[in-house]
């Protein structure tokens, strides 16, 4: 003990510090940001209420904050559900090497640039901390190395699997064909169509990062954490995942 302190007074302030670190990282960029928001002006309401007597406004503050638990936990079902899996964290790249970690980013990067010339739409998902095994029942198991031929002639208007997403996990593609949820904002841009809202969707109840390929105008877009950046060059993508699969993030976000 050093003039007071403990050094379980230390591992406190850690712990406490890391937990509002993660949820900080989980907000960020989303909606529930906005929300968290809301919620202190709500708290500063209700201190401004009891502290200039206005006794209407209080009791409903009163009201609503003495069931702020339930609230949260409804409002914020999605990044809660997102905080527990990632206290269990495996790495994306544990049982691949260096070398295969360096390829992935270079074939899923190359995949993406020739469909986008071709204009061939697709639509990928790269899973982190949490399982998407959920979404992988309905597709096509495939279990192979993620490799640029391959991509490609998966989102063929011929092949049988261009339909739906191509999802992979621990620098591996798992299934194809695998059916996600549509993201229901109202804020989103018109010319999204099921395609894109489907990306997002999937990083707005999971904390995956999905790509899509536009088949109209070739564009490609990444999102995460359910926002999504518009229009990017196959050496950006590149770049981009391998700060959100290292654990950082993007600061580019048009959504």
């Amino acid at each position: 003990m050093i003039n007071g302190i403990r050094w379980q007074d230390i591992l406190d302030v850690l712990i406490v510090a890391f937990i509002i670190y993660r949820v900080l990282l989980l907000v960020r960029s989303t909606r529930a940001l906005q929300l968290v928001i809301g919620l202190i002006v709500i708290f500063f309401s209700f201190y401004v209420s009891k502290k200039l007597d206005l006794f209407t406004l209080g009791w409903i503050l009163n009201n609503f904050i003495g069931s702020i638990a339930l609230v949260v936990v409804v409002i914020f079902q999605n990044e809660i559900r997102r905080l527990l899996f990632a206290l269990g964290r495996s790495p994306f790249f544990r049982k691949i090497t260096y070398v295969e970690e360096t390829l992935f980013y270079e074939e899923l990067a190359n995949a993406c640039t020739v469909m986008s010339k071709r204009r061939t739409g697709a639509l990928i998902v790269i899973e982190r901390e949490m399982g998407l095994s959920e979404f992988l029942e309905a597709g096509i198991k495939i279990e192979a190395d993620v490799n640029t031929e391959l991509i490609v002639s998966v989102f063929q208007t011929a092949s049988p699997l261009h339909d739906g997403a191509l999802v992979i996990g621990e620098g591996k593609i798992r299934a194809a064909r695998c059916v996600l949820p549509l993201s229901a904002r109202d804020d989103l841009d018109k010319d999204f169509g099921t395609r894109h809202r489907a990306a997002i969707g999937i990083t707005e109840v999971t904390d995956a990062i999905s790509v899509a390929v536009s088949e109209e105008s070739g564009q490609i877009s990444y999102a995460h954490s359910g926002s999504i950046t518009r229009n990017v060059t196959g050496d950006t993508l590149k770049k981009e995942l391998r700060e959100l699969l290292k654990g950082g993030g993007s600061a580019r976000t048009d959504v």
